[in-house]
């Protein structure tokens, strides 16, 4: 299985400039994302999170479920078109179920656009990628910036992922942010003006 570990946090403009200060070699990616589910929301039901995202352009298609310990799986692969992507993601270990619950087809439900400055870090016990994201989140007719703070451990040990990004947060006034992109943009999609 895929493994994504990562720690997220609110942020302000401000606060990603001073981060920005201590990592000035982090690297620019344009990140459009939409999100999918089936006309029924058995996935979103599922708390999975089934997107495709173009990266600098590049498609990328991803399906993520909820792990133990606060993990999530994660499975992803380039792809042009989201239903193409379903039975390659299942063949990368994403569950099989994935076909049967697709079987009727997705829709978009939500979106996000923002651009993702990123890096990797080595740190104690652990190599981390760091990205600051600032843009937008788009659900209904509805928007809501989006201005966060992700630290994801890409090897080592989580504890020491955990200490780290803890640290970070404590010097620069940083806000755990225990939802999603996709959690948060769902909402908009389901929140009244």
């Amino acid at each position: 299985m895929g493994r994504e570990f990562e720690l997220k946090y609110s942020a302000t403009p401000e606060q990603q400039a001073a981060i920005r200060e201590l990592f000035p070699d982090l690297t620019p990616t344009k990140m459009e994302t939409t999100y999918y589910d089936t006309p029924t929301g058995a996935l979103s039901a599922r708390r999975w999170t089934f997107r495709r995202r173009f990266e600098n352009g590049r498609s990328v298609c991803t399906v993520k479920t909820p792990a133990p310990g606060g993990a999530r799986g994660e499975w992803e692969l380039e792809a042009e078109e989201i239903t193409a992507a379903i039975p390659e993601l299942c063949k990368l270990g994403a569950p099989e179920e994935l076909i049967f619950l697709t079987a009727d087809g997705v829709i978009r439900v939500c979106g996000a656009g923002f651009t993702r400055l990123a890096g990797e870090i080595a740190a104690s016990g652990c190599t981390l990628e760091l990205a600051l994201d600032s843009g937008v989140l788009m659900g209904g007719d509805r928007t809501e910036p989006l201005c966060e703070v992700e630290v994801e451990l890409k090897s080592g040990d989580e504890a020491a992922a955990v200490a780290y990004a803890r640290e970070l947060a404590q010097r620069f006034g940083l806000v755990p942010q225990p939802k999603s992109k996709y959690r948060r943009a769902l909402e908009l999609t389901r929140t009244k003006e």
